[in-house]
């Protein structure tokens, strides 16, 4: 009979081995559906990062973005930043990332007046900038503990025509008139945040 030693390293390499099978299994299976995901859906064509306003469908606007950074410096308020460190496909394409900083609307559209390529497209009227559609989770909302907060109205560069507090005094987002900035959520008091931009 070993000792207790030999004993525990024998129950450790059981586990290790039992470990080692179920990863090497679980690989197994996880690596075919991988690979029909990568060779049978367009990923490019999916939009997972908030866009300045005008931004072309997202495969389009991954051809035809020059990268060249125009948009980041004529914005503003500094909302645009580049992407880094990911693949070369969307690494430099701008961003706006509305917990740092958000889209101002503003009066001239800037950025797209600053683009050479076409990727975003000249918008003569903030009204019609189309990021994305804020959602208020009324759940997470401070006015839902029967605080009166309306920071994320105030806040709003489009006014109520884009959100307001509605009859029942919640906050209600408009669809027809939210232009997606991220102003809402860059102000929101919550966290996790009660208000946020879902990408168009």
């Amino acid at each position: 009979m070993g000792s207790m030693a030999e004993q525990d390293s024998t129950h450790q390499d059981a586990r290790s081995g039992r470990r080692d099978f179920f990863r090497l299994g679980l690989a197994r299976m996880v690596r075919p559906l991988a690979g029909y995901i990568e060779s049978h859906v367009d990923l490019t064509g999916l939009r997972l990062y908030l866009r300045p306003p005008g931004a072309l469908p997202e495969k389009q606007f991954l051809q035809t973005c020059y990268r060249c950074g125009n948009c980041v410096h004529a914005c503003p308020v500094h909302a645009i930043q580049p992407l880094r460190g990911l693949d070369e496909n969307l690494d430099g394409t701008p961003n706006i990332d509305p917990d740092v900083a958000a889209c101002v609307a503003c009066e001239n559209v800037e950025c797209t007046r600053a683009c050479p390529s076409g990727a975003l497209r000249l918008l003569s009227d903030r009204r019609k900038i189309r990021m994305g559609l804020a959602h208020a989770e009324r759940r997470l909302c401070l006015r839902t503990r029967g605080e009166d907060c309306v920071i994320c109205v105030e806040k709003c560069p489009i006014g109520n025509e884009a959100i307001r507090v509605g009859e029942a005094g919640r906050i209600e987002v408009i669809a027809s008139g939210c232009v997606g900035c991220g102003t809402c959520q860059l102000y929101c008091p919550t966290r996790p945040k009660s208000i946020q931009v879902h990408i168009a």
